[in-house]
């Protein structure tokens, strides 16, 4: 459950502050930034069912979509308006459902699987050597001067934060970690396909790409 929040919440760019304000705004029911926090860290052991019910609440008007609620959040809240418009992807099942409460309840005990998308099974030790891949694939061998306009116009993600770390990464300058990875690799993906990459394989096969760019690397690296 902690990395489902992790992720989701990386994915739409968001802060524990977010659902809070969301639920708390649309009379959602009641779940505390505190707890949010617990949960992306996977240090609340015991959340009671308003947690499950608020986020479920939460969830199902994401998946409905912004416009029908645009112009509440509008009037009350117009920075959340405006968080949500940059990110607001809700958790879905295997069928494009919207996941509710009962569903994260289940995750949250173990008696359900996290839903497709959610669980690449990155290691944690893979970080660095698929940050090197990525930016090698996603740059064709050039040097990041010759091909950040390019990649950068290809990268989705709208938010600064997210702008800024992706550059960053590709520059050489940091790596993401396996949990960063997990929430930015669809993103990653479209970021190939807008590059002209092959769509085929879906996001599962361009990791699978990164791995073997990423054993190359290092065999040439130790070859060397």
């Amino acid at each position: 459950m902690a990395h489902l929040v992790h992720v989701w919440h990386e994915r739409n760019g968001w802060s524990h502050k977010v659902l809070p304000a969301l639920a708390e705004t649309l009379d959602l029911g009641r779940v505390h930034n505190s707890q949010i926090s617990n949960l992306r860290n996977g240090k609340l052991a015991s959340p009671g069912p308003e947690v499950f019910l608020a986020l479920g609440q939460a969830n199902a008007v994401l998946h409905a979509g912004l416009e029908s609620i645009r112009a509440r959040l509008a009037e009350v809240h117009p920075e959340l308006l405006e968080v949500l418009a940059a990110g607001a992807e809700p958790l879905r099942n295997a069928r494009g459902e919207a996941l509710g409460a009962g569903d994260l309840l289940e995750i949250f005990v173990g008696l359900a699987p996290l839903p497709p998308g959610f669980d690449w099974r990155i290691e944690a030790d893979e970080g660095a050597s698929l940050s090197a891949a990525l930016a090698e694939h996603l740059c064709g061998g050039q040097s990041w001067r010759q091909c950040r306009d390019q990649v950068m116009a290809a990268y989705p993600a709208s938010k600064s934060q997210r702008r800024e770390r992706f550059a960053a990464v590709m520059a050489g300058l940091r790596d993401y970690s396996a949990e960063e990875l997990d929430g930015e690799l669809l993103d990653l993906h479209a970021t190939h396909q807008a590059l002209g990459g092959s769509s085929r394989s879906g996001a599962e096969g361009f990791l699978a790409e990164l791995r073997q760019k990423a054993k190359g690397l290092t065999a040439g690296t130790q070859g060397t």
